[in-house]
């Protein structure tokens, strides 16, 4: 899927990121056999496979997570490939990952610590390029108004406590918005604007694609009950035919990332050059 992929994108002539999410401790063999691809890749003079993979201890101890995730690094810095991790957890599941929901909104463990960013920071920004998944109160999902108390304002707390305390310029941090989708639109610019570069909204998509594809359904009942009009004999198939209304589906992703683009402040923007 990956070489599929990077063919399309020599072709197109557009930049593609390839990213594996989520990968707790049983997957990370799972991992290590990408990488050992992408080595192969390297020594034959092409990228690596993919430009990142994610390392998901946030339900194992602090020390455990970070101790992994600096035994993985030196591979992947030598290849090219950055790591993300996750500080604190986010709420929800994705990839069969992920942390209850409780029905306080204001869990403690929703919200990743400055100190713990500032030890992750010193024990792996020397060893290779990382991004940092940190909790503010983000959830894989979407739920009522008021279930989840999002605070990007600690995305900036960390970010200002690391850079004071190693002497570095604003906002060193590269962070990572899990859970965004349903996110109100001034959180999701705040996050940015304290130094979040990507935003996961995978449940946003889903539901865009399958209310595009449902709307042409309602629209068109009929040719879903029958293969044929029973009144007029009018046949339906230029309806039912799949790739008429997965293309639906397709649009509705289209016009839901374009929405994003804007949001986040891509739009007409890439580094493809």
């Amino acid at each position: 899927m990956a070489r599929h992929v990077h063919s399309l994108a020599k072709e197109y002539g557009i930049c593609v990121i390839l990213h594996t999410d989520h990968a707790n401790r049983k997957l990370i063999p799972w991992v290590e056999g990408l990488l050992d691809v992408s080595e192969q890749e390297v020594a034959a003079g092409r990228p690596p496979l993919f430009s990142s993979h994610m390392i998901d201890l946030s339900a194992e101890p602090l020390e455990d997570n970070l101790r992994e995730c600096a035994r993985l690094l030196p591979y992947m810095a030598r290849l090219g490939i950055s790591l993300e991790f996750e500080l604190g957890v986010t709420g929800g599941e994705e990839d069969g990952v992920g942390h209850d929901l409780e029905d306080h909104a204001d869990n403690a463990h929703l919200y990743t610590q400055p100190e713990d960013v500032l030890k992750a920071w010193d024990m792996l920004s020397p060893l290779g390029h990382v991004t940092i998944a940190a909790s503010f109160g983000n959830v894989h999902g979407v739920y009522k108004p008021g279930n989840v108390q999002l605070r990007p304002e600690i995305l900036l707390h960390s970010q200002q406590y690391v850079a004071k305390a190693k002497g570095l310029p604003d906002k060193p941090l590269s962070l990572v918005f899990h859970g965004g989708s349903g996110s109100e639109k001034d959180k999701i610019a705040a996050a940015v604007s304290y130094g979040v570069f990507k935003m996961n909204i995978d449940t946003d998509v889903q539901f865009a694609f399958a209310h595009g594809i449902g709307d042409f359904v309602f629209s068109h009942d009929e040719a879903f009950r029958y293969q044929i009009d029973p009144e007029t004999d009018a046949p339906y198939k230029k309806f039912y035919d799949p790739r008429k209304w997965l293309r639906e589906g397709e649009k509705a992703i289209i016009a839901r990332l374009n929405e994003s683009f804007q949001d986040l402040g891509s739009k007409g923007r890439s580094i493809a050059g």
